[in-house]
């Protein structure tokens, strides 16, 4: 039996902790360079959570045969983004000091997590036909 090795599990799995300690952490009283451009951050929670659908889609694929007619595993990973997005929301506005949740941030996140569907949907997992 050949073992698969889970490489976009660990990404995705990754990806996540990283969207947590970026979400929860502050970075305003540090040396980093800054650029302040108006709602910037949405821009930044949609590729955050485009890229952890996509990254979620092939880590599903890793472990399941998804078909067309089976898509259920892939609205699984919508509800726990969705779901994972609002408690980040909830957890910065309750418990930091120097983040706060907004609403169209889960705007953005939850966009972000449709986009990211669609897009690993049409590239990773459409029935290729031969000509």
């Amino acid at each position: 039996m050949v073992v698969k090795k889970p490489i976009f599990t660990i990404l995705f799995v990754s990806w996540v902790v990283f969207i947590t300690l970026l979400s929860l952490f502050s970075f305003s009283n540090t040396d980093l360079p800054s650029v302040k451009i108006p709602n910037l951050d949405k821009l930044v929670h949609f590729t955050f959570y485009s890229v952890a659908a996509v990254l979620g889609t092939l880590s599903l694929k890793e472990f399941f045969v998804i078909n067309k007619g089976k898509t259920l595993a892939l609205w699984y990973l919508a509800f726990f983004l969705i779901a994972y997005g609002i408690l980040i929301e909830v957890l910065q506005d309750r418990f930091t000091v120097t983040r706060s949740g907004e609403f169209l941030d889960f705007v953005a996140n939850t966009i972000g997590v449709f986009m990211g569907l669609f897009t690993a949907k049409w590239l990773f997992l459409r029935e290729r036909k031969l000509k």
